[in-house]
């Protein structure tokens, strides 16, 4: 049986009522993660992961300048603390998981060298009927992240996948029909040019503190390009995130041991992880993506890095909602716009809420996000 032609497990009844009844349960056991400390590395590797070389996090000279003495995590670091965040997801074994959003609530700065503790539980299952897929679970998890040393609260986190149907999927979903159809974009040097402006334009607020007082509703955030999407970038979040499933030899053997479906054959008959979708185009297109794409959590990650750009070192995200709403596979370039729409006071603090959304270059909505920051005031 080739690759095409094998079929995938599905979402059962049987498989629903196992995970109902850990809704709520706290995780005891789970994958360790990528990251247990913010180390300067680790900060700087996840960081340029996702393209963001801000030198509060990326800089020790230059943070040495600030008020916090030393580089910070960035918000979106703690994907790498967490495999429950990042979509490592319980039951339904064999059946695609893709990460699909968060709702984010930071509460302190993470220093450089934090140690972390992270607890866990499913919340809830939901399902829905999709174009990509029909039937879909929404499975959510929520995450707390706490200083492991001080037990301080740093943040909390609900994420979620979309478990689906690969045979469904790939042979009667329809929200790639057309996009499959038109075949992939290939750029001419000027086009690419065109976008690399973006690049050559982006601004890292910094050291130039923006006040509250100077902030309207109404206001742009500059737009923000990623991509064009390769594999090689995919692989680069992949090295500063982690990814959920990429082992080597005998790790990827143990996990495969433990985790059979985790271990999908390719096309020299030899196991290999469910996250090759992510690179290998084939595998991709077998579980009906348009080709190999973007991870979710670097998506999420993206929108997060446009609010830090511009809100400078002396602003601290509160809050950051996303959704993905489509996958973006090689060649696709990302703008992600944004825009104030309310500005006010809550409990002392003096606060901005941002709307965000990414579209790919034919002007598909790729994400929607949003951000609540605190900036201070003159």
């Amino acid at each position: 049986m080739n690759d095409m032609t094998r079929k995938f497990p599905k979402i059962t009844e049987e498989g629903l009522d196992d995970l109902r009844k850990r809704i709520g349960v706290k995780i005891e056991k789970t994958v360790e993660p990528w990251c247990y400390e913010a180390t300067r590395d680790n900060i700087r590797h996840y960081a340029h992961g996702i393209g963001d070389d801000n030198p509060l996090w990326c800089d020790p000279a230059y943070a040495k300048t600030t008020k916090f003495g030393d580089v910070i995590a960035c918000p979106s670091f703690l994907f790498a603390t967490s495999r429950i965040i990042s979509g490592y997801v319980g039951g339904l074994p064999g059946v695609h998981a893709m990460w699909s959003g968060a709702n984010w609530s930071w509460h302190k700065t993470i220093p450089r060298n934090t140690e972390f503790r992270t607890e866990a539980y499913l919340k809830d299952l939901i399902e829905h009927d999709t174009r990509f897929a029909g039937k879909a679970i929404q499975q959510i998890y929520h995450v707390d992240f706490y200083d492991a040393k001080t037990g301080d609260l740093l943040a909390d986190a609900d994420s979620w996948c979309f478990r689906t149907d690969r045979d469904q999927a790939r042979e009667n979903g329809t929200k790639y029909t057309a996009a499959k159809e038109k075949g992939r974009r290939v750029y001419t040097q000027d086009e690419l040019n065109e976008y690399y402006k973006y690049y050559e334009n982006e601004t890292i607020r910094g050291a130039e503190t923006r006040y509250w007082d100077d902030v309207n509703e109404g206001d742009a955030i500059p737009t923000i390009v990623k991509g064009p999407m390769t594999a090689t970038g995919f692989i680069a979040y992949a090295q500063g995130w982690g990814g959920l499933y990429i082992r080597a030899n005998k790790l990827a053997w143990q996990l495969q041991q433990k985790h059979p479906s985790a271990g999908i054959k390719n096309r020299f008959g030899i196991p290999d992880c469910p996250e090759r979708v992510h690179w290998e185009e084939e595998f991709a297109l077998e579980v009906g993506a348009p080709g190999a794409y973007d991870y979710g959590p670097e998506r999420s990650s993206w929108l997060t890095q446009h609010v830090t750009n511009w809100m400078g070192d002396d602003g601290f995200l509160r809050k950051a909602n996303s959704q993905v709403r489509r996958h973006n596979p090689e060649g696709d370039i990302i703008l992600i716009s944004g825009k104030v729409t309310r500005k006010f006071e809550e409990d002392g603090r003096h606060l901005l809420e941002i709307e965000q959304r990414a579209e790919q270059q034919d002007g598909e909505l790729s994400a929607i996000g949003s951000a609540v920051v605190e900036l201070p005031k003159r």
